[in-house]
């Protein structure tokens, strides 16, 4: 079903009556428009007044040839002139509604002089010309929104470009100051004295540039979803980007200075595989909350065989008792030696606690009261019972 343009119903010779009168219409409408919308309340001249006169004349030019035509409100070539406007208020800094306003105001005004110029005009058809003035300035409008929408995806494109490649200079840790400083101010991005970089896998990221602010950057990054945030992170927050990356089993870096981002990302990076391997608790995990745990799984070998070398005098025992004598000499290596606190952890009774640390005194002897050794016996069980629950 095809639907019949409003100035089709219009007169075919009622362009013709006005158009002698155009240019003093156009200045009316120019003249109009300062006073009546107040972000074009400015002599219009330079470049700005040309394209609004610009703007005008074509738009009044074009409406004079559609009386009593089904054409389309805009040639193809005039479309650019409205196109061009509305990515314009953009560039300005302003909303689209000042050059609707200007628009109205000029439908307003045209109408108006049309209709007085048309002096001969059957009364009836006043109607039809109201309707068609307005049709045609909607489909104005129209354009020019799409051309300010257009602008604003650009913009939004080129932001993101540029964030990401900020973001990629940042964890290279191959940029000076002043190459980060200038990519920072090309992004719009405010440097801060320190980073913290978030990492997750690539299948969770979405929507995560929503959930951390507009003063995040976030970007694919080989193979996962990398955002870098301003550091360091206060107590509410670290909280409040606790609950932001909850679900998301992402891994978190300490705050480092900002040549020193991927430390940061190694650290967060590490985290995340600690905890896609079941080895620590939480998610997301704080690297700086889990330090002992990414040194205990920095290097899986050396510390086996520290634990083959320090665990030795457990082998002696059966395996269900080997177990429980682990978990009493962990627990009474990490509450220093307290024996309620050891029972209380253990949900066994004290004695049972002083019977044990009695054979555990016979199998390491003087261990027990060596710092250094007490440390490397500590690492050891924590990494066996890491592997035990992996």
């Amino acid at each position: 079903m095809t639907t019949t343009a409003p100035w089709a119903n219009l007169p075919p010779g009622l362009g013709d009556s006005v158009r002698p009168f155009l240019s003093e219409v156009v200045d009316e409408v120019i003249g109009s428009i300062p006073s009546e919308v107040p972000s074009y309340a400015r002599p219009l001249e330079g470049r700005f007044g040309q394209g609004v006169r610009l703007g005008v004349e074509v738009a009044l030019g074009r409406f004079l040839d559609l009386p009593g035509t089904d054409s389309p409100a805009l040639a193809p070539e005039d479309r650019d002139v409205y196109l061009a406007l509305g990515r314009g208020e953009l560039l300005q800094g302003r909303s689209l509604e000042a050059l609707l306003a200007a628009y109205r105001v000029g439908a307003r005004v045209a109408f108006r002089r049309f209709a007085d110029l048309a002096g001969h005009l059957d009364p009836g058809l006043l109607m039809p010309l109201a309707e068609s003035v307005f049709a045609y300035i909607d489909e104005l409008s129209a354009v020019s929104a799409e051309g300010f929408a257009e602008e604003q995806s650009r913009r939004a494109g080129e932001s993101d470009r540029r964030r990401a490649e900020l973001l990629t200079l940042l964890l290279s840790g191959t940029a000076d100051a002043p190459s980060i400083a200038a990519a920072a101010a090309a992004a719009g991005w405010t440097t801060p004295d320190e980073v913290v970089v978030v990492v997750v896998d690539e299948a969770a990221g979405g929507g995560l540039r929503t959930r951390l602010g507009p003063d995040a950057l976030v970007a694919p990054h080989a193979g996962e979803v990398v955002a870098l945030l301003a550091g360091p992170l206060r107590t509410g927050q670290r909280e409040a980007l606790r609950t932001a990356l909850a679900g998301r089993r992402a891994g978190v870096g300490p705050g480092r200075p900002c040549p020193a981002a991927p430390a940061s990302l190694r650290l967060a990076q590490q985290a995340a595989a600690l905890l896609s391997r079941g080895l620590v608790v939480g998610d997301p995990v704080f690297a700086d909350e889990h330090l002992a745990d990414l040194i205990v799984h920095r290097d899986p070998e050396l510390v086996a065989s520290l634990a083959a070398a320090r665990l030795a005098p457990l082998e002696q025992l059966r395996d269900s008792s080997r177990e429980r004598f682990a978990e009493t000499l962990l627990a009474w290596l990490q509450h220093r030696g307290e024996r309620q606190h050891v029972a209380a952890v253990l949900h066994v009774h004290p004695q049972t606690v002083g019977y044990r640390l009695g054979r555990l005194r016979e199998m390491f002897g003087a261990a027990l009261d060596d710092p250094q050794s007490r440390f490397e016996l500590e690492l050891a069980l924590r990494s066996r019972m890491a592997a035990a629950a992996g």
